[in-house]
């Protein structure tokens, strides 16, 4: 029997443009941040990166806590979309304070605001829009069709989106002024743009009835305190499963994000980080449109991720051998093997 469809083609759109939002903040902190506290501010690469681990500390409590709390909300707007509007304002405040850094403090006060600046906008704000916009997949359509699709369409806009703020982030510092009020002037941008994507997108879609999308099982779990979920969550072998895969995944974001420095201090260019970029990118959103695709093909997702983690793998191996013979061409078109994969 056919599944019922929810969502046309401007819902789908209108939902996968959240990540234009999303990206504005993350793409930007993950390439550029770093770069931009050591090189223009001076401050330890050491010190800031125990910083951002501390940081992170926090960001795991509070995935839990707004998990719980978009669970019990009931709003005309629904469960999600409140979480999703309302703390990206925050993000787009907070966003412009990490790029904003004092420079007539002293450091311990510059790591100070930075840590409560970077705090808020990765373990608070941008934590509730974005675990609400990652919710919002099963509120909006019970159609596994469409979730596949959604999550394409999303996908296609957030490493669009990564492909215009990696290639053009440099420059346009540069174009701005430079230096500190480059930077600055820069993150005021991003977020602007961010926060008029992200009012779009939460509205460009609905929530189904909580009486449609809700089972007994589902009320029953809504009546588990925290610690009860936090217990079950950790008996799910399949949830750890994906977790460690998730942390893994973190660390090759995190390896990638170092790209500024290698391009930088190695390449002695820091302007091709743009053209590694570009190969990363471009093949991501070229792979994503034929993805529905080969999951069909492939009857599923299982093969699908086995041979792209082996794909990927194979890839970064052939990224290393380039850059030791110090090849970008090769480097280039291994690349773009491994974000097939990936």
């Amino acid at each position: 029997m056919q599944e019922k469809k929810y969502l046309k083609w401007y819902h789908k759109i209108g939902y996968g443009s959240g990540d234009v939002a999303g990206n504005c903040v993350y793409a930007l902190l993950t390439a550029f941040m770093m770069i931009y506290l050591t090189d223009t501010i001076g401050l330890s690469m050491g010190i800031v990166s125990t910083l951002i681990a501390a940081s992170k500390i926090f960001d795991g409590i509070t995935d839990f806590f707004f998990g719980r709390m978009i669970d019990k909300t009931h709003t005309k707007m629904g469960k999600a979309r409140p979480w999703m509007l309302w703390p990206y304002i925050g993000c787009a405040i907070t966003l412009v304070a990490c790029f904003s850094i004092p420079t007539s403090w002293g450091q311990t006060a510059q790591y100070i605001f930075f840590f409560l600046s970077y705090t808020l906008l990765n373990a608070v704000f941008f934590t509730a829009n974005n675990i609400a916009y990652a919710s919002l997949t099963a509120l909006i359509t019970k159609n596994t069709s469409e979730r596949v699709q959604i999550g394409s369409f999303r996908f296609i806009f957030a490493f669009a989106t990564k492909i215009v703020i990696e290639a053009v982030t440099i420059f346009a510092v540069s174009w701005l002024g430079g230096g500190v009020v480059g930077w600055r002037m820069i993150a005021i941008i991003y977020a602007v743009v961010g926060l008029i994507v992200n009012t779009i997108s939460v509205f460009s879609v609905k929530e189904l009835p909580e009486e449609e999308e809700a089972d007994a099982e589902k009320k029953e779990e809504n009546q588990m305190t925290f610690l009860q979920s936090f217990k079950v969550l950790l008996k799910n072998k399949y949830y750890v499963i994906i977790c460690c895969s998730y942390i893994l995944t973190q660390l090759y974001a995190s390896v990638i994000g170092m790209g500024t420095y290698y391009t930088k201090y190695i390449m002695g260019n820091e302007e091709i980080f743009s053209t590694i970029s570009l190969a990363i990118n471009i093949t991501m959103v070229a792979a994503l449109i034929v993805l529905p695709m080969v999951i069909k093909k492939m009857g599923g997702m299982y093969k699908l991720n086995i041979f792209g983690y082996i794909i990927a793998a194979l890839g970064r191996v052939g990224v290393m051998v380039g850059g030791y013979m110090g090849n970008l061409p090769l480097m280039l078109a291994f690349t773009a093997v491994s974000t097939i994969g990936i």
